[in-house]
């Protein structure tokens, strides 16, 4: 694999995969197996085709990814402090190594059900305005699958300067933004993500298509913020 995709050129894809996953026991749940393969295939395979470049954003030793073939990309803001610092991380690898790209796409590591059409509604939604577009089903806002413009990384990077920064929403709160609903996959949410070992056993189910999942699984945005 290589970095390089065949989409949107002026943005960068960013696989957030940042987390501790400690309703998964601490493990590098981009790892864990899902029909055949592991969560991190299906997140490339999904979206390398949106985005004009793709890299990972992960903590910790980055040789366990390796045979991905991402550029991979740390927080760069100690303390494991959420999303936003996965967004940054993003941010920064752009600025450094694809200056001609605008926007970052980010999408978290555990969500392997999101749309294809994911990257292309945000960035229609936007048009030529200068804000942050996020994620939405039935009316319930994703906040880490989202676009943000790199023109704001110094005003996020001073933001998270700040220890009591953490929310995702409150920050996007802070310049224009929209959200953007997309319907549900076949009767479920397709932003459900996989939190625990139940919740990769309901996936494994929707994959064989088996069953939906129950109102329990689907994808919290407050969870997910607090454990991305």
């Amino acid at each position: 694999m290589n970095d390089m995709a065949q989409g949107d050129p002026t943005v960068v894809g960013c696989i957030l995969a940042g987390g501790l996953a400690r309703r998964m026991g601490g493990c590098d749940k981009p790892l864990l197996p899902l029909g055949g393969k592991v969560l991190l295939a299906h997140m490339i395979e999904s979206l390398r085709p949106q985005v004009g470049t793709l890299m990972l954003n992960a903590n910790g030793d980055p040789g366990r990814f390796a045979g991905f073939g991402l550029p991979i990309a740390a927080d760069p803001v100690n303390g494991f402090v959420g999303p936003l610092a996965g967004v940054l991380a993003g941010m920064r690898w752009a600025e450094e190594n694809v200056p001609e790209a605008t926007h970052v796409a980010s999408a978290a590591a555990d969500t392997p059900f999101f749309p294809d059409d994911l990257v292309a509604r945000l960035r229609a939604s936007l048009g030529e305005e200068t804000g942050v577009a996020i994620a939405a089903c039935g009316g319930k806002r994703h906040s880490v699958f989202g676009l943000w413009p790199i023109a704001l990384a110094n005003d996020l990077e001073g933001w998270l300067a700040d220890p009591d920064n953490r929310k995702v929403l409150v920050w996007v709160e802070r310049h224009h933004n929209l959200s953007v609903d997309f319907p549900p996959r076949e009767g479920h949410d397709p932003f459900f993500n996989i939190n625990t070992p139940e919740d990769l056993a309901e996936a494994e189910r929707m994959l064989a298509g088996a069953g939906q999942p129950t109102g329990a699984s689907l994808h919290d945005t407050a969870k997910t913020e607090a454990s991305a």
